[in-house]
């Protein structure tokens, strides 16, 4: 009886090891298109989503009020954030949802852009970008991430 109950909480242990494990996997970057930029001009850059295979994460346009889509948030002195391009996800029926939903499987590139003033002052250019995103399995969604990327570049 007690190897039983040491094997029920070690299988326990496992499980939510390997829950906890799953809902970190996927890893999120973010680049500028180039390390130095001119004032006056248009900045590009793109936030990296590798998500493993067996995890999707939902799309920005999930098409469910329950899901919670992937956002991107751009910030920075100096500069206005401008616009951010979300890809079209993959329309998927999961186990623990009634109808379709869209979402981001493998390696997804969001890009996006901004405009830097003439006036900007700095020889650096710092750009925060705030990605929240939820990943799921077949079966079921872990609780919603939330990563800060740092990206810089000179400035001309």
């Amino acid at each position: 009886m007690q190897v039983m109950k040491y094997r029920n909480y070690i299988s326990l242990f496992i499980f939510f090891l390997m829950l906890s494990a799953g809902a970190s996997a996927q890893t999120v970057t973010g680049r500028l298109l180039e390390d130095s930029v001119s004032r006056g001009s248009v900045v590009k850059g793109a936030i990296e989503l590798a998500i493993p295979e067996g995890l999707h994460v939902n799309s920005n346009k999930p098409f469910s009020e329950y899901a919670i889509p992937t956002t991107v948030r751009i910030s920075g002195i100096g500069f206005k954030p401008g616009g951010i391009i979300y890809p079209k996800g993959t329309n998927r029926k999961f186990q623990f949802s009634e109808s379709e939903l869209n979402v981001y499987e493998g390696d997804v590139s969001i890009p996006f852009t901004f405009f830097l003033p003439r006036r900007f002052r700095g020889g650096i250019l710092r750009v925060e970008a705030v990605v929240t995103y939820q990943a799921c399995t077949e079966e079921v969604c872990f609780s919603p991430k939330e990563t800060t990327i740092f990206m810089s570049a000179k400035v001309r």
